[in-house]
């Protein structure tokens, strides 16, 4: 197998999905190492360290790739597969700011209130225990977290010649935020262009669902990743397989519309995977999925449909793809 080993300059950073030149031409069956910068470029180091002051709204969730999958054409299925993530600091950082979360007033929620105060808190990484620590700053609290590294933003170039902000997720993925794109994932994206042209980015050490304030402990992220390619099949909107779930994340606004949106893709897939009908999907969808938040802060909101394998018929999801990448992984040596 090919294995690529990538970390990228600031001036090779790609800030849009579709737009940006690729940095590699791979073929499918690569593994890919790579490393991706924080959210915020590394800009919040300290608590001192404010938002408004300290980052650049142009320059923010910046991705490593675009990488053009040899062979890929539109309709196709882009099979990403991830091995591992490995925090790439010793620290990682979030904040409050202006303007942006879900319990404050945004620009597209617009209130008579003023913005919620800035600050900024850094978490200590302990590689060794595998834990984040939050410290308060009005109080004397501190916690010593689980380490769950996920990846915010997963995606590759969208239709019709559109480029779009590495902030937005749509059907295109993006920067969807959902703590199930993490090692022992395999994410199914549609291709719109050819070669895919498909980039990662926006390390978690940590986050809970929906992303309350916006950001997560942001950090830079080592993440191992094979990519394999279905030729036709391309699903609509993301899905994504793990040992013990089926998954789809739709992206909107108001949030109820992403929900449908994954819902009525999780039906299709039914359908596809059982030779269910509409009515017939729907009906065991409605007593068997779950329902979690990804995020309902940005640009547009995600939101997942999820149901456990268990509760299926056995079924070769895309002829079975996720055990073969899951045995590759377990063939490879520790980055």
């Amino acid at each position: 197998m090919d294995i690529l080993e990538f970390t990228p300059k600031p001036d090779r950073y790609a800030w849009t999905f579709g737009g940006a030149a690729p940095t590699h031409r791979i073929k499918p069956g690569t593994v890919l190492r790579l490393w991706s910068d924080d959210a915020f470029c590394g800009r919040l180091r300290n608590i001192t360290d404010l938002p408004s002051a300290s980052l650049d709204s142009r320059y923010l969730n910046p991705q490593t790739g675009p990488f053009y999958v040899e062979g890929a054409e539109p309709g196709d299925t882009l099979v990403l597969h991830f091995i591992d993530m490995t925090p790439a600091r010793s620290w990682g950082a979030s904040a409050t700011i202006p303007f942006f979360g879900g319990l404050t007033g945004t620009d597209r929620t617009a209130t008579l209130q003023e913005p919620l105060p800035e600050r900024t808190w850094i978490y200590q990484v302990d590689s060794a225990r595998k834990t984040v620590t939050f410290e308060a700053q009005a109080s004397e609290l501190s916690l010593e977290l689980p380490m769950a590294p996920m990846l915010g933003t997963v995606g590759v170039a969208p239709a019709r010649g559109e480029v779009r902000s590495s902030l937005v997720p749509d059907m295109f993925g993006g920067n969807m935020d959902t703590p199930e794109m993490r090692p022992g994932a395999t994410c199914y994206l549609g291709v719109n262009v050819e070669g895919a042209l498909f980039s990662i980015g926006d390390g978690h050490y940590r986050q809970g669902e929906g992303e309350s304030c916006g950001t997560a402990v942001e950090g830079a992220m080592n993440t191992t990743l094979a990519v394999e390619l279905i030729k036709g099949g391309a699903p609509v909107w993301p899905r994504i397989e793990d040992d013990d779930h089926l998954m789809v994340i739709g992206s909107s606004r108001p949030l109820e519309d992403a929900w449908r949106i994954s819902q009525v893709d999780m039906v299709l897939w039914f359908g596809e995977l059982f030779g269910l009908d509409r009515l017939d999907a729907y009906q065991l969808l409605s007593q068997i999925s779950l329902a979690p938040l990804a995020n309902v802060v940005d640009t547009n909101f995600s939101a997942m449909t999820k149901v456990a394998k268990s509760l299926l018929p056995p079924t070769q999801v895309y002829g079975g793809i996720h055990r073969h990448l899951r045995e590759l992984a377990a063939t490879l040596s520790p980055r």
